[in-house]
């Protein structure tokens, strides 16, 4: 296994927080810190083929195609989603996918109002997606989880990661009966949430949001990727190294990263 990190969720392609430049020079932050090798997250169909663009554009930047919930309080009908299309992007040319997951799709029922029957229409059809295309899924699932796991029970195949966990350990320990992977981010350096068990863990920023602690305040970056590990590292008694290690491992199986 590798000492390298991935940042496993972050949207540096999303020109509404990051100019070009910046991109490009938090991503060299990154690769700096040792992060090297980061997915940018897809949230609408434009947002997506932006995120591609900005994967292709970048050696080890991977991307994702997902329709956020929110996206359904204002379109209540899906999508056409081209299956065919996407499919092109999983074996390109290169020697590693550019696309390596559905995502961020879900439910979210923290803001009101909400159309809940629309969010849930989505969020099958993005499992479908993913059960098309075989590949894993990134979950955004805030205050919704009683609808959302009968929901993937329906589709026991599409296997993933809940991004950003933010429930109790209740709900945590049903997550990982599921056998999913829990994204950890810098809200774990400022709250109580509970943790998975590292070898179920995934590593990441949601970039530009959830600054870890010292930076809070400031635009978050792929590269503090290596701050919450050691924040890890220190909570957990375990090496920084093996922090690493098993958290960019379980990030190569899962998205099938070269």
């Amino acid at each position: 296994m590798s000492t390298y990190l991935v940042d496993s969720h972050c949207h540096l392609h999303d020109q509404e927080w990051f100019t070009p430049d910046q991109a490009e020079q938090f991503l060299q932050d990154a690769h700096t810190a040792g992060v090297d090798q980061v997915i940018v997250i897809g949230t609408d169909p434009e947002d997506s083929a932006n995120a591609q663009a900005f994967a292709a554009a970048h050696e080890n930047v991977f991307c994702t195609y997902g329709i956020h919930p929110e996206y359904a309080n204002s379109h209540p009908e899906p999508p056409i989603v081209d299956a065919q299309a996407l499919s092109a992007l999983i074996r390109p040319s290169e020697s590693s996918p550019k696309l390596v997951a559905i995502g961020e799709i879900g439910l979210d029922y923290h803001y009101e109002p909400f159309d809940r029957a629309a969010q849930i229409r989505l969020f099958e059809q993005m499992l479908q997606l993913a059960r098309d295309l075989r590949l894993p899924v990134s979950l955004h699932i805030r205050e919704a989880f009683d609808d959302a796991l009968p929901i993937l029970d329906n589709f026991p195949d599409v296997k993933g990661v809940v991004h950003s966990f933010t429930a109790s350990k209740k709900i945590l320990k049903q997550v990982l009966a599921r056998d999913f992977y829990v994204g950890v981010n810098g809200l774990i350096t400022y709250s109580t949430l509970p943790l998975p068990p590292l070898e179920k863990m995934l590593l990441e920023t949601d970039a530009p949001f959830l600054t870890p602690v010292p930076f809070r305040g400031k635009i978050n970056t792929p590269g503090y990727v290596r701050n919450i590990a050691a924040y890890l590292a220190e909570k957990l008694g375990v090496a920084e190294v093996n922090i690493a290690e098993q958290t960019t491992n379980n990030a190569k199986q899962l998205f099938h990263l070269q």
